[in-house]
């Protein structure tokens, strides 16, 4: 790492404690074993290897606000990228965090009443049937073999057990996730690959919805789990990125500073000179969330051992 990009890493992450070291003394707390300085370590580890489309590296091209707001929700979220949670996506000048559907599961398991989630496909061979119980969604019985994962798949379900032993069950039909797949940028490369994780990632993105906006937690984490909702959901869900969204973000961003205030940090350290005094030049996006999400699969696969 080059002195400077070393200097930026430290003020942003100087910057990044010190408001933890606030938001703590107010009440945040982290998941057990959770290390936030750990988790920085990672990230930036992981933010030298992410690129944009253009292949220019994400800390010369981001701006130093973005970088620390990302890096920030991550915390807050108790995330790491080590552990596959989350990674990073570069809107023109904007970093922004994504959650892997690992992140999703650990970030639902801290908002309070929520003990479990887990999803399951439903095989063509399997005999899957629900009920309709006072308007909710009720799982009645799924039945499968192990040699049905060989055959098509019909549908996805997600279940969020509560601590009073409530479950949330929510149901996609196979049709419905690849309505939810129709849109994404990749063409469809990953969930070809990874059909089973990724049917799993829609339908539990999409349960987590109602979880989250309903949860009586603090402000500060459900702002965070908020902040990188949009790239999280299916793609079906999630708002075409183009030029004016991507200025109208930045706008908001730069004009909200009661998260993070950067003020202090020397305007040398943020991004390189040429970077700074060269025209912004935006793109709708570097990276599809998706196509990170089966890079995270990818390296799954390769470190499941060999027979």
């Amino acid at each position: 790492m080059s002195n400077e990009m070393a200097l930026l890493q430290k003020d942003i992450t100087d910057h990044v404690s010190g408001k933890l070291s606030e938001l703590e003394s107010t009440g945040l707390n982290f998941p057990p074993n959770y290390n936030p300085q750990n988790a920085l370590k990672s990230a930036f580890f992981k933010l030298q290897e992410t690129k944009d489309r253009k292949d220019n590296p994400a800390l010369s091209v981001c701006t130093t606000d973005s970088i620390a707001n990302a890096l920030l929700d991550m915390v807050v979220q108790g995330l790491s990228p080590a552990k596959t949670q989350c990674y990073f996506i570069v809107y023109g000048n904007t970093l922004k965090l994504n959650r892997s559907y690992f992140g999703t599961q650990a970030v639902l398991k801290r908002l309070k009443g929520v003990k479990d989630i887990w999803a399951n496909v439903i095989y063509d061979a399997d005999e899957f049937v629900m009920a309709i119980e006072k308007g909710k969604e009720v799982l009645i019985k799924h039945e499968t073999k192990f040699e049905n994962r060989d055959g098509g798949i019909k549908g996805v379900y997600c279940i969020i057990e509560k601590e009073d032993g409530a479950q949330e069950l929510t149901v996609m039909t196979k049709k419905e996730v690849e309505a939810a797949w129709s849109q994404s940028k990749t063409g469809q490369s990953v969930h070809k690959k990874f059909p089973q994780e990724m049917a799993k990632r829609t339908v539990i993105n999409r349960a987590a919805k109602n979880i989250i906006n309903t949860s009586d937690d603090s402000d500060l984490l459900i702002e965070a789990i908020n902040n990188t909702t949009d790239s999280e959901f299916e793609p079906s869900e999630r708002k075409h990125v183009d030029e004016a969204e991507i200025v109208q973000d930045e706008v908001d961003q730069n004009a909200n500073q009661k998260v993070l205030d950067f003020d202090t940090i020397p305007a040398e350290r943020t991004v390189p000179v040429e970077v700074r005094n060269a025209e912004p030049v935006y793109e709708e996006v570097a990276k599809d969330p998706d196509e990170e999400q089966g890079r995270l699969f990818d390296n799954l696969a390769e470190m499941e051992p060999k027979f």
